[in-house]
């Protein structure tokens, strides 16, 4: 890589000339693609004030250099809050892009990278988790997950795809010249004193290639327990099975729903260096200080399965399992643990007693089950009703009847205000049910019990999860939509009972 005294060429022009400097003595050591025009050559001159030594290279030899050159300049004059916050508005930057021709013209990529820095910015300052950037035939759409919702903050003219999509690339140290695959890389980002990384995914589309950036604030990965948000009886049931010496503890839910983020808490609340925590992850989303952690591969054959083989050879006492998709897997985790291991790991299912079912399904023995399980916990994320601008009113029948309350009591509604970006929500908390494989449920699961039977056990000293969301909105936290929104089919269940 070029050092810092290295004069650098704009990246459009680089890129469209192929031509890279390499570094600089008493002459300046220059690659050039081959095929490109040597006419460049007079623009590299005078930029680099020296002699020139040309080097011809091939057309992907150089897409790396470029990658090397320039995929390390990250956010380009944003590598502090203060100069985040000079970004600009998103809308008066747009207005400011010089039409696609002139960009390439003026050998300047500012106006591309300052358009980044600006949405990136604001992604943070709205505290969105993904960007995404869609290229349709009528435009460019760019859109931001807040709160588990998108919203389409700005619309660009089609013909800035490319230049976008190219800079972000770069970026992500991905490669520039392919199109045809989808690509996977990543971005770290200093604000101030938070850092952040950025996981770049790309899919070739029909009006060009689609970007979801996904924003992961590494601040979470040191979440304590307590600020998770769960009830007390949840916690100590959580605190409890963090505390066995063996057995599986699992956390089920949708995608974004923060399953990871409450297994890296209960894996911090266990990292106190007594301890070998391994993790096999898809992918790793933060970086644990103390945790050796291990990114699935399925293109060299490093599944879940095979990785939680390779990791129980490396004497763990703790493996996070970052998903039990197949019967391998869960046979594998299932052995782990009655060797002694601590297993955590998560399950696509709606509720927690349902976890035991898709278990039974794939072909784990439910004696094995009944011997290893030591608790299921289930979650969701509710969005949390803005304060400032939260209106009261009187439940009407059938509101009050799905919350469990009497028609009139005082329930709030979502307004909107300039606090919460005119959504009225601003925040989310968890909404969770566990359930404790105690010595009942062991021997309903043992004599493969119904789920609805297991449920209605295990759940009787605790609500679930449509229970949990009413309580929310009675305390006037979330609104009866909210809630039916993220635990639809158990709320339905429970209104209709």
């Amino acid at each position: 890589m070029a050092s810092p005294s290295t004069p650098v060429l704009a990246y459009g022009f680089a890129k469209s000339r192929g031509i890279v400097i390499l570094s600089v003595d008493e002459i300046a050591h220059v690659a050039m693609r081959e095929g490109a025009e040597p006419a460049g050559l007079a623009e590299v001159r005078r930029v680099a004030g020296k002699p020139l030594a040309v080097e011809r290279i091939s057309a992907s030899a150089f897409d790396r250099k470029l990658q090397e050159l320039y995929g390390g300049e990250g956010l380009v004059g944003a590598t502090g809050a203060e100069s985040l916050e000079k970004a600009g508005d998103l809308n008066s930057l747009v207005e400011d892009l010089p039409a696609a021709a002139d960009l390439l013209d003026t050998q300047d990529d500012a106006p591309i990278i300052r358009l980044i820095n600006a949405v990136l910015a604001d992604s943070v300052r709205r505290g969105a988790s993904d960007i995404h950037i869609e290229p349709f035939e009528s435009g460019l759409v760019i859109r931001m997950r807040v709160d588990g919702v998108l919203k389409e903050v700005l619309r660009l003219p089609q013909r800035l795809t490319p230049l976008l999509v190219s800079r972000v690339k770069v970026m992500a140290r991905l490669d520039i010249a392919e199109k045809r695959i989808p690509q996977d890389g990543r971005i770290s980002v200093a604000l101030g004193g938070r850092t952040l990384d950025v996981r770049v995914s790309t899919l070739p589309a029909r009006a060009g290639e689609r970007v979801v950036m996904r924003i992961l604030d590494r601040e979470q990965a040191n979440l304590a327990m307590e600020q998770l948000g769960m009830p007390p009886g949840v916690l100590a049931l959580f605190r409890a099975a963090l505390n066995e010496p063996n057995g599986i503890i699992l956390v089920t839910g949708p995608t974004g729903s923060g399953k990871t983020t409450t297994l890296y808490a209960g894996l911090s609340a266990l990292n106190d260096q007594t301890r070998n925590i391994l993790t096999i992850e898809d992918p790793v989303e933060y970086a644990i200080d103390g945790v050796g952690q291990t990114q699935v591969n399925t293109k060299v054959g490093m599944t879940f399965a095979a990785g939680l083989r390779a990791v129980l050879r490396q004497d763990p006492d703790v493996v996070m399992v970052g998903e039990i998709r197949d019967v391998e897997t869960a046979r594998i985790a299932v052995q782990a643990s009655l060797t002694g291991h601590l297993v955590l790991s998560t399950v696509h299912t709606n509720d927690a007693p349902g976890a035991i079912t898709r278990l039974r399904d794939m072909g784990v023995e439910p004696f094995l089950l009944a011997s290893t399980l030591r608790l299921i916990m289930a979650q969701r994320l509710v969005r949390r009703l803005c304060p400032h601008c939260r209106q009261a009113e009187k439940a009407d029948e059938a509101a009050a009847r799905s919350v469990g309350l009497a028609p009139g009591t005082t329930i709030y509604r979502a307004k909107g205000c300039a606090e919460c970006g005119n959504t009225g929500y601003l925040g989310r908390l968890g909404v969770y049910e566990a359930v404790r494989v105690d010595e009942k449920i062991r021997k309903m699961i043992a004599d493969n019990a119904d789920e609805a039977l297991i449920a209605a056990s295990a759940l009787a000293v605790g609500p679930n999860l449509a229970a949990a969301a009413r309580a929310y909105v009675a305390e006037g936290i979330t609104t009866v939509e909210e809630a039916f929104r993220v635990t639809r089919q158990e709320a339905e269940t429970a209104a209709n009972v």
